[in-house]
């Protein structure tokens, strides 16, 4: 290495005895150090609240925390937008608990995507104004589902600062805004933590819920104030407008004091005379080599949080790395934890405090500290695989360097076995030297709007001018003719008997939801909406809940149950299914010589036809049949054609052509997430050497939402460089002949066959030069 840094120096000890050119490490970079700067407190902020502030070693503030409070306290919606660690908390507290203290009846508003941060953002808000009594009246209360309901009601009454989630905002305090009346008449701020979570369906649900909150506040005589807070987001202020709909301004320019940060990207290599699917070969997994670096990195005696893509991925880690120093540190095995949703409360609160005091040095954890829960003076962050993000890997990247001496930190970004991963840690600037993604909505989706509609009539009748506002005349009129709305003079109410609110799940699921019971304990295990449920639940999967293996012995889609019971088999299950597409409308469409790009409206018909079963190691043990009823989604999807003289001028003749399609949309699929805020979960594809609607070969690329997502919008948009990425990862992927780091999907319906990975290359390329040569 050509310099010594923190972070260098422990990475070290992992790369000890490593062979420059085996090395894992792919790419190395520094983040350089940044100093503060202070600004006044603004006049406006009241005595007591300096005071309180003082009290707490408080007697600064940053410039942008003055900015953003200032915006807000003269009522701008306002968009905070900077790094992790920056005081984005302080920001809007100054303007909320200076207008609470001095307008008696006040109320706010604080919403976030997680109980946990919730609960955070509570005992830090208590922390400032504990033992002050001119501060006793606010009383700060959560409202969530663990809320008891006898505080649930006292907090109703009491409390003028209600710390609460989109969810609960929706089912249980818009949808009975009468009792909230006296709350929302005085409510002056909203605050929207970690606004780029609300992405994609949950971001589109989470909007509409904003509309409705915004309509039922004004329509109780109030006009308040919405603050987002982000460290991560693209054009803050276009996306909080279009979370609630209006304008807002933003505070980008971080002036908080940062230590200095090295990066390192880590690819493990491949396994030896281990095979996968179709023989394959097969890298050495993520969490494998993330429990190596997190035993290390606790050797070296550095504070460590590893995250991993699951439940069960912490787990495993967190026990992989204890096995480690059980025979090189035993000293330290115990200082080793894991933290994931699922604990109790209590032991959540305790793991978090032995994080800050250094009881335990390294913790394995799911996404569940990925946002504002302060965890302070953490030397190194691993993030074990790719997280969908750049958001997120900068949201988890900077969980470290809080708060320590000189602030400097090390994250290691390991890749997964996965075309996404494999691309970035050889591609570093598609993720370090690249801004985050703007976040993808689309309030305007029917399957989401109608609903939204029929509970925003139910609240407070619907005017002719809020439908327009909406864009909602055409759902508005389909329900109508359901006779779910029904249209007067004085505006649209909701049809009686329509009770729409527990209808909705704000978290995606559209089309109802399947219960997943524990046969042996009748215990409620989570839920899966109808859509996805023969995939995931189907007869033999192996469902993961809270660390714990179950398996399913039958799914019964009339009564929405899935009955599993409990068991830990070697082997995990992945739905092997046949797929129809149909276009039903095309909204867009370009053409490029032999190339045509659309975006298109479409039916998919899918029909689980059996599953794999696969060990751990990622050999595949068998494939079991299955006969599931088949099911129709109706979404959006981006859509190329190619014409075969073209397809046979780069070498695809007919007998390679279903082969290079197909290797083609797999890794397309595996890269989309490089240009839309989407897991390739959210997303489809189907690829076909004659599609009967084109009559050309023709490769889909869709959302996995009914009436879409945004994701494969996205993808029409940016479709070059989108292509250009996916060719770089087939062509520089190291396998011969295709492997799941390229061209393998381990969601593909066929068993990943038949697949050419030079036939994918040569596409991707084809594509390219055509879109170029006549764009």
């Amino acid at each position: 290495m050509q310099y010594s840094t923190f972070g260098t120096d422990l990475l070290a000890r992992s790369l000890a005895g490593t062979d420059p050119d085996e090395s894992p490490l792919t790419h190395l970079s520094v983040i350089p150090s940044r100093p503060a700067t202070f600004a006044e407190w603004p006049e406006w902020v009241p005595k007591p609240l300096l005071d309180a502030y003082a009290d707490n070693g408080i007697d600064r503030i940053w410039t942008h925390q003055a900015r953003a409070a200032d915006e807000a306290f003269h009522g701008n919606h306002v968009a905070i937008c900077t790094g992790t660690a920056s005081g984005k908390s302080l920001s809007y507290q100054m303007p909320i608990l200076s207008t609470l203290l001095n307008e008696k009846n006040s109320t706010a508003l604080y919403l976030a995507p997680t109980k946990a941060l919730g609960a955070d953002q509570i005992r830090a808000v208590s922390s400032v104004i504990a033992g002050r009594p001119e501060f006793g009246h606010l009383q700060p209360c959560a409202y969530d589902g663990d809320t008891d309901p006898e505080i649930r009601q006292w907090a109703r009454v009491h409390s003028r600062w209600i710390f609460t989630n989109p969810d609960m905002l929706h089912i249980g305090i818009i949808s009975h805004h009468a009792r909230w009346r006296q709350f929302f008449r005085h409510l002056r701020f909203i605050v929207v933590d970690e606004c780029h979570h609300y992405r994609g369906v949950f971001g589109s649900h989470t909007a509409l819920v904003m509309r409705r909150l915004l309509r039922i506040a004004r329509a109780a005589g109030a006009n308040p104030t919405v603050i987002g807070a982000s460290a991560t987001v693209a054009q803050p202020a276009e996306a909080l407008g279009r979370l609630i709909g209006e304008p807002a301004v933003a505070v980008t320019e971080d002036t908080s004091p940062r230590g200095e940060r090295t990066v390192a990207l880590w690819e493990p290599d491949f396994l030896p005379a281990v095979t996968g699917e179709n023989g394959a070969p097969v890298r050495r997994s993520a969490g494998a080599e993330s429990a190596r670096l997190l035993a290390d990195f606790v050797v070296e005696g550095a504070r460590t949080l590893c995250f991993a893509r699951s439940r069960r991925g912490v787990e495993l880690t967190a026990l992989s790395a204890r096995n480690l120093l059980s025979e090189s540190a035993p000293e330290l095995e115990s200082r080793v934890g894991a933290y994931r949703a699922g604990y109790l409360a209590d032991d959540r609160r305790k793991l978090e405090k032995a994080i800050s005091d250094g009881e335990l040095l390294g913790v394995a954890t799911t996404n569940a500290l990925e946002l504002g829960v302060d965890i302070s003076g953490l030397d190194a962050v691993i993030v074990s695989g790719y997280p969908g993000t750049v958001a997120s890997f900068w949201q988890q990247a900077g969980r470290a360097g809080r708060q320590r001496e000189s602030g400097d930190s090390l994250v290691v970004l390991v890749a997964r076995d996965d075309p996404l991963d494999t691309y970035l840690v050889h591609h570093p600037d598609s993720l370090l030297g690249k801004p985050v993604e703007a976040t993808v909505t689309d309030p305007t989706n029917p399957y989401i709007l109608g609903p939204h509609l029929l509970c925003a009539a139910a609240e407070k009748p619907l005017s002719e001018n809020e439908i327009d506002a909406w864009n909602a005349r055409p759902v508005a009129e389909d329900l109508a003719a359901e006779g779910l709305l029904r249209k007067r003079k004085s505006g649209w109410y909701v049809a009686a008997g329509v009770e729409p609110h527990a209808e909705i799940d704000i978290r995606g699921g559209i089309g109802g939801q399947v219960l997943i019971v524990d046969t042996t304990t009748s215990q409620v295990l989570g839920t899966v909406d109808t859509g996805r449920a023969m995939s995931t639940v189907h007869p033999g999967a192996v469902h993961i809940h809270q660390g714990e293996s179950y398996l399913v012995d039958e799914l019964d889609l009339d009564d929405g149950l899935a009955l599993a019971h409990p068991e830990d088999p070697d082997w995990t299950t992945s739905a092997r299914e046949t797929t129809d597409i149909s276009i039903t409308a095309t909204l867009e469409s370009r053409r490029f010589g032999a190339l045509t790009v659309a975006f298109v409206e479409v039916d998919v018909t899918h029909q689980v036809v059996g599953y794999l079963r696969t060990l751990r190691t990622g050999e595949v043990l068998d494939a079991v049949e299955l006969d599931m009823p088949e099911q129709t989604l109706h979404t959006r999807a981006v859509m190329y054609t190619l014409t075969p003289e073209v397809l046979a001028e780069v070498g695809i003749d007919e007998t390679r052509l279903p082969g290079s399609l197909h290797a083609a949309e797999h890794a397309a699929i595996g890269l989309l997430p490089l240009v839309a805020t989407c897991d390739r979960w959210d997303i489809g594809g189907v690829s076909t050497d004659l599609h009967p609607d084109t009559g050309l070969p023709t490769v889909f690329v869709y959302d996995g939402y009914m009436g879409g997502a945004g994701f494969a919008e996205r993808g029409h948009s940016a479709f070059l460089t989108w292509i250009n990425a996916t060719r770089d990862a087939v062509a520089s992927c190291g396998c011969e002949s295709g492997c799941p780091s390229c061209v393998q999907s381990p969601k593909c319906g066929n068993g990943n066959d038949p697949l050419d990975k030079d036939g994918a290359v040569a596409v991707l390329e084809l594509l390219s030069r055509q879109y170029l040569a006549d764009a």
